[in-house]
């Protein structure tokens, strides 16, 4: 059953005497039945075609006394025999790149006020050709509030139950809710799909279950490609240090996810400024984890094309599906790669940051952005302005009790007993070392290992670490410049 708001919009459209009606969605039963209900209530004729089934009246004393089956043949029909009555064309869209049936509908349009019958066309994906425009209405179904899609989720237990004798669906008020939370934003008929994937067979709905519920959502959305869902999380103790940033973000882990403080908005994010392999991809994963959101990465390679107008497009497209999953977080990784303004692009540049700038002073969704860069330099001044993002913390080069931190994560990592090891040595041996790097001087310790038929040793961790130039030393000035830079501007991880 519908809330009276989608019944009285769409009701109004018809009544506003507009011949044509655009609707974009993949909801046909709603529609069909929304439809319905309007016509009783307006005492208006009702009919739906399909290319299967042809043309066919709501009301039995309705039915065509003819079949009408082929797309012309009901345009003549509206036409001809359409008065006082609406119209729902389904599948109908690829007839839309066909002059004769443009024309059709355009006469249609034109002898309106002879006729008063309206024309729904329903279709997952529409295009209406420029001609048609002047006489169409666009019309959206309104997905499911919270409390639709909570009654949904009850309505599904419901049957569950009458199938399994009678046994109530095993869950908590906190899961449901939960639940609830994260299949806003879905259709109806997707919110019901994806709460019985979540009951299953054993009739629980658990917090293991959701993580599985947000990446189908996801897969539902039939994105192509921008964002892509990570899978994998981190926790903060894979990473070695960070605990200031893991403070700050454990403060408002709540405002995040419950926004219990109306005068507070949610945390809208960070930017992550520091030496590259020293963990900042790590963080946006423990941050989603902390956070107990989704995960999503803006990939830029993919954002680009070269039609005019495509890569905003696509980057709208990207933020709307964004918002669709909220609560989420929100990974854009080198962000400075993507956004850094040319002057030989023709603007689109420009476009890009603008479209990105807008976007991040009107959200209203739970999105928490953290973005990445590794060359300060290279970031416009207007993204790094106080109040784009809430922090802009700096990810140095481990300490000496970081370095020691990373090497105890990686060998256990790897099944090795840091008691077996000169921590300390290894430390001292990893002065100026990325976290990435000394995990890859571990890698290729185990591989000269292996080579000799041996374990890891301290020689050849030692061996390793003494043969590797780390980037502090390979780009020494351009490391100590974003250094000096960040040491007054951001926030120390530590």
């Amino acid at each position: 059953m519908f809330t009276e708001s989608p019944i009285r919009d769409l009701e109004a459209i018809i009544r506003s005497r507009t011949p044509l009606i655009m609707l974009e969605s993949s909801e046909e039963t709603q529609i069909v039945s929304l439809t319905r209900q309007i016509s009783k209530r307006q005492q208006l004729k009702a009919f739906r075609w399909t290319v299967t089934e042809g043309l066919q009246a709501f009301d039995p004393d309705d039915q065509p006394l003819v079949s009408v089956t082929k797309s012309n043949e009901v345009l003549n029909f509206i036409k001809n025999s359409g008065s006082y009555s609406v119209f729902v064309l389904l599948d109908f869209h690829p007839y839309l790149q066909d002059a004769v049936h443009v024309r059709q509908l355009k006469d249609i349009a034109l002898t309106y006020p002879k006729h008063f019958c309206t024309v729904m066309i329903v279709g997952f994906s529409l295009k209406m050709p420029e001609e048609l425009l002047p006489f169409t209405a666009q019309f959206r179904l309104p997905l499911p509030s919270a409390e639709e899609v909570r009654g949904i989720v009850f309505d599904v237990a419901g049957e569950w139950g009458a199938e399994h004798e009678q046994r109530d669906v095993q869950t908590t008020n906190k899961v449901i809710d939960l639940l609830v939370r994260n299949l806003v934003g879905l259709t109806a008929t997707d919110v019901r799909r994806l709460a019985r994937k979540a009951i299953n067979d054993n009739g629980v709905i658990s917090e293991t279950e959701l993580p599985e519920v947000m990446r189908a959502k996801y897969e539902l959305l039939g994105r192509d490609g921008v964002l892509t869902f990570e899978h994998e999380t981190a926790k903060f103790s894979e990473i070695g240090g960070m605990a200031r940033l893991r403070q700050w973000l454990e403060v408002r882990k709540e405002f995040f996810l419950e926004h219990t403080d109306e005068h507070l908005d949610p945390p809208r994010g960070v930017l992550l400024l520091g030496v590259q392999g020293c963990g900042k991809s790590l963080i946006a994963k423990a941050a989603a984890a902390i956070f107990k959101a989704p995960l999503l990465r803006l990939d830029f390679g993919v954002l680009y094309n070269k039609y005019y107008g495509e890569t905003e497009r696509n980057l709208r497209k990207a933020f709307e599906t964004a918002e669709i999953m909220s609560p989420c977080v929100l990974w854009l990784d080198e962000i400075e790669k993507g956004i850094a303004v040319q002057t030989d692009d023709d603007g689109l540049s420009r476009r890009i940051l603008g479209t990105f700038l807008t976007w991040m002073s009107e959200r209203k969704k739970s999105v928490f952005v953290v973005a990445t860069a590794n060359d300060i330099m290279r970031l416009p001044p207007e993204l790094v302005r106080k109040g784009r993002f809430d922090e802009i913390f700096f990810v140095d080069l481990p300490s000496p009790k970081n370095r020691r931190d990373i090497f105890l994560i990686h060998l256990r990592k790897r099944s090795l007993d840091p008691a077996e090891f000169d921590v300390d040595a290894l430390v001292e041996a990893a002065h100026g070392f990325s976290g990435s790097e000394i995990e890859q001087a571990i890698v290729s310790g185990m591989y000269s290992a292996h080579a000799k038929r041996e374990l890891l040793s301290q020689d050849d961790l030692l061996t390793e670490l003494r043969q590797t130039r780390p980037l502090s030393v390979v780009m020494a000035e351009k490391v100590q410049e974003t250094r000096d830079w960040a040491s007054t501007r951001t926030v120390p991880c530590d």
